[in-house]
């Protein structure tokens, strides 16, 4: 665990200070469980996709690390962002790198939180896409 329970509630209330918080430890740190060794891209969404020659799609610009696939989602549902879509990307995209669901969601919850304190930090407001993303996962929006 990154951090204790009262650490993570307070680091997730200053983000979402003008909401009701929207991730609580044990919706990331539990499911998540153990990283995993899988080699990821870290930042594969469909501006990093391209028609290739060798192979029929070359993934560009890695970032490699080794983790759980579920890790990898949210830049896909981020890029070419569209709201009603959040749902059916997530869906889909964990049934393509066969990544458990609720672990894929515990991991794509924790990537907006890092995100989030990276904004922070730079001192700028989290990305209101990056918030909308985790209210859909909790399901806090239709």
């Amino acid at each position: 665990m990154l951090c204790s329970e009262t650490e993570f509630a307070g680091v997730v209330s200053i983000i979402f200070r003008r909401r009701r918080p929207l991730i609580s430890a044990s919706i990331c740190a539990g499911p998540a469980g153990p990283a995993g060794e899988r080699l990821l891209h870290w930042d594969l969404h469909y501006d990093n996709v391209l028609a290739g020659g060798r192979e029929p799609w070359l993934a560009i610009d890695p970032k490699p690390l080794a983790g759980d696939p579920g890790f990898e989602l949210l830049p896909a549902i981020v890029n070419n962002f569209r709201e009603a879509e959040v749902r059916w990307r997530f869906d889909l995209l964990s049934e393509a790198v066969g990544a458990d669901r609720e672990r894929a969601r515990a991991w794509t919850l924790g990537r907006v939180l890092q995100n989030c304190l990276w904004d922070l930090e730079d001192e700028e407001q989290p990305a209101e896409v990056q918030l909308a993303v985790a209210e859909l996962l909790l399901g806090g929006r239709s």
